[in-house]
C-alpha cells in the first residue's frame, strides 16, 4: 500500500502541486495586504508571481539536474522579476512612487523560489516578516513623514537683503535648505526656497521671515 501511494504521488506529481498551493497561500497573504491598501500589484499579481517563481524553480531543478546546472532557469526569474518591478515605479513631479510595490514583487518572487526549492518553513517565516514590515512599519513611516516635510516658499525681499541672512534664519529655526535661488518678479527681487524639516520648525522659519525687516511678502507655493 505504501508503495502504491508513493507511485500515485510520483505519477500525479502531488509534491509539486503541494508546493504550488503553498506558493498560492504565501503570495496571497502578501497580495491581500497590498490589495487592501489599493496598490496596483495586488492579490492576483502577487499570487501569480509567487506561483510562477516556485514552478520555474521546480522546473530548473528537474530539467537541469542531469546537466549539473540546476540554477540555470531559476536565475532568469530574478531578471524577469526585475523588469516587472521596474514597471511599477512611476516618476512624477519631484517624486517617485511604486518603490515599495517593486520591492514587494521582488521579495514575493524570492519567496516563491524558496518554496520551489523546498524551503517551505523559511518561506513562511519570510512572509510573516514581510507582513509585519508592510503593516507595522507603514504606520511608523507615516508618523515620520508628518514630522519631516518639504515645502517651497517664494519670499519678496528688499534690494539690500542678502542670501546669507536668509540662510542664517533657516539654520536658527532648524530647517534645511535644499534649494535656493534669487530672481526678479514684477520688478521686485524674490528668493525661492525649498525647505526640508519638521512642520513646527518650518512654521518658525516662516514667522522669522515675516518678522524680518527686509522681507515683504511670503507665498507658500507647494
Amino acid at each position: 500500500m505504501s508503495v502504491d501511494l508513493q507511485q500515485i504521488v510520483s505519477a500525479l506529481r502531488l509534491d509539486l502541486l503541494g508546493s504550488l498551493l503553498v506558493a498560492v497561500l504565501l503570495g496571497g497573504a502578501i497580495g491581500l495586504e497590498r490589495e487592501l491598501r489599493g496598490k496596483a500589484a495586488g492579490l492576483r499579481t502577487n499570487i501569480l508571481i509567487c506561483v510562477g517563481a516556485a514552478l520555474f524553480t521546480q522546473l530548473s531543478l528537474a530539467v537541469d539536474a542531469e546537466r549539473g546546472d540546476p540554477a540555470r532557469i531559476a536565475a532568469q526569474v530574478v531578471v524577469g522579476v526585475g523588469f516587472l518591478g521596474a514597471g511599477t515605479i512611476l516618476h512624477g513631479r519631484a517624486s517617485v512612487t511604486g518603490l515599495t510595490s517593486a520591492a514587494t514583487i521582488w521579495l514575493v518572487a524570492a519567496i516563491g523560489m524558496a518554496v520551489g526549492a523546498g524551503y517551505v518553513y523559511e518561506a513562511a517565516g519570510v512572509t510573516l516578516l514581510v507582513l509585519v514590515v508592510l503593516r507595522v512599519l507603514a504606520s511608523l513611516e507615516r508618523l515620520l513623514q508628518r514630522q519631516m516635510m518639504v515645502s517651497r516658499l517664494a519670499v519678496e525681499v528688499s534690494e539690500e537683503t542678502r542670501v546669507e541672512e536668509i540662510e542664517a534664519m533657516m539654520r536658527d529655526a532648524g530647517v534645511e535648505i535644499e534649494e535656493m535661488r534669487r530672481e526678479r518678479r514684477g520688478g521686485h527681487p524674490v528668493v525661492e526656497l525649498k525647505l526640508r524639516g519638521p512642520k513646527r520648525c518650518q512654521d518658525e522659519a516662516r514667522l522669522a521671515l515675516l518678522r524680518s525687516s527686509g522681507m515683504f511678502t511670503l507665498q507658500v507655493e507647494e
